[in-house]
């Protein structure tokens, strides 16, 4: 019996497994296509410390492929599935929409399809919290109406929650999807706004902000995501549902800005831009289901008193802290 872990090698994905090494016996078999979306390099250096444990398959291949899906999951005797493969990202999401739909819906066909072929004991969906679009009442509640996604991104993760659903009730796939928010930490992609932010602060170079600087985002740790997913994997009474992993307390980005240049000691240059329709305006989880089904809740990990302030987890390995 294995654990199979979709993009294994990207930045959820990686702690994910070391997680899962830790507190479980099981084989994992981390899945990923070292794709260039970011540098097939950084994806192996996050996998290179538990690359060669005798619990963990690492095998490259492509989540869309369907036929080879259906066949790992019987060469490894897959029992759960974490599927975090996709391509991230609001702003790409409208530059590149096909490879989103290729990748977030078809990839998650073919695990749905693969799972119904292979009966698993649980699959857990990753989804976003851009699935809540356009004016919902913030903080966001999983069971309240949605709004529009605001992007192809959001779209696809919409998208992809809905196939989840339609297989629960047409093969009884054992699917939950979770809502992540902002995730953040040690090899965090180079492509989110934490790491651009930090980075043009380290480099002197201009810092594009779009907007104002009062979009609120809700930042959460990755070790709070995976606390979400482990739980996820064994908890009763979560099949069918949607859950969100947040942090609950929203900051806006211009503070977001200032945390860092404080941190780092020094100024940053701002290079303002129109604001990005397809940017939500604030994101703001409500956890109370995940306290209820999954028995978490948000850690205080925004430390005024604390030298080793969040947003060092955005630097690179040079300058951190944990």
């Amino acid at each position: 019996m294995s654990i199979l872990v979709t993009g294994g090698a990207g930045f959820i994905g990686s702690h994910l497994v070391e997680r899962l090494l830790d507190e479980t016996t099981a084989r994992i078999v981390c899945l990923d296509n070292f794709n260039d979306f970011y540098s097939p390099a950084a994806k192996r250096a996050n996998v290179a410390g538990f690359a060669s444990n005798d619990r963990i398959d690492l095998v490259e291949g492509d989540v869309c492929e369907s036929a080879a899906m259906r066949a790992l999951f019987d060469r490894h005797d897959v029992e759960q599935v974490v599927h975090l493969a996709a391509y991230a990202g609001v702003r790409i999401s409208i530059e590149r929409p096909e490879i989103y739909v290729r990748t977030n819906i078809g990839g998650t066909l073919a695990m749905l399809e693969a799972a119904r072929r292979h009966p698993v004991d649980r699959l857990v969906m990753i989804s976003s919290s851009t699935v809540y679009g356009a004016d919902v009442v913030a903080p966001f509640t999983e069971d309240a109406p949605l709004g529009i996604p605001l992007s192809p991104y959001g779209t696809t993760k919409r998208a992809a929650e809905l196939l989840c659903q339609t297989y629960r009730r047409l093969h009884q796939v054992p699917i939950v999807c979770l809502r992540p928010f902002s995730v953040y930490g040690l090899r965090l992609r180079p492509d989110l706004a934490l790491s651009i932010f930090a980075t043009a602060i380290e480099e002197g170079r201009p810092l594009p902000l779009f907007g104002d600087g009062s979009a609120q985002r809700d930042f959460t740790h990755v070790s709070d995501i995976c606390e979400g997913i482990v739980a996820a994997l064994s908890a009763k009474g979560v099949v069918g549902e949607a859950i969100n992993l947040g942090h609950h307390e929203p900051i806006e980005i211009r503070t977001l800005i200032s945390l860092l240049s404080e941190m780092m000691g020094r100024e940053p240059k701002i290079e303002h831009h129109d604001a990005n329709p397809a940017n939500m305006a604030a994101t703001h989880a409500d956890l109370t289901k995940a306290a209820r089904l999954l028995g978490i809740s948000r850690r205080c990990l925004l430390k005024k008193d604390c030298a080793n302030t969040w947003p060092c987890f955005a630097l690179s390995s040079r300058r951190s802290c944990m």
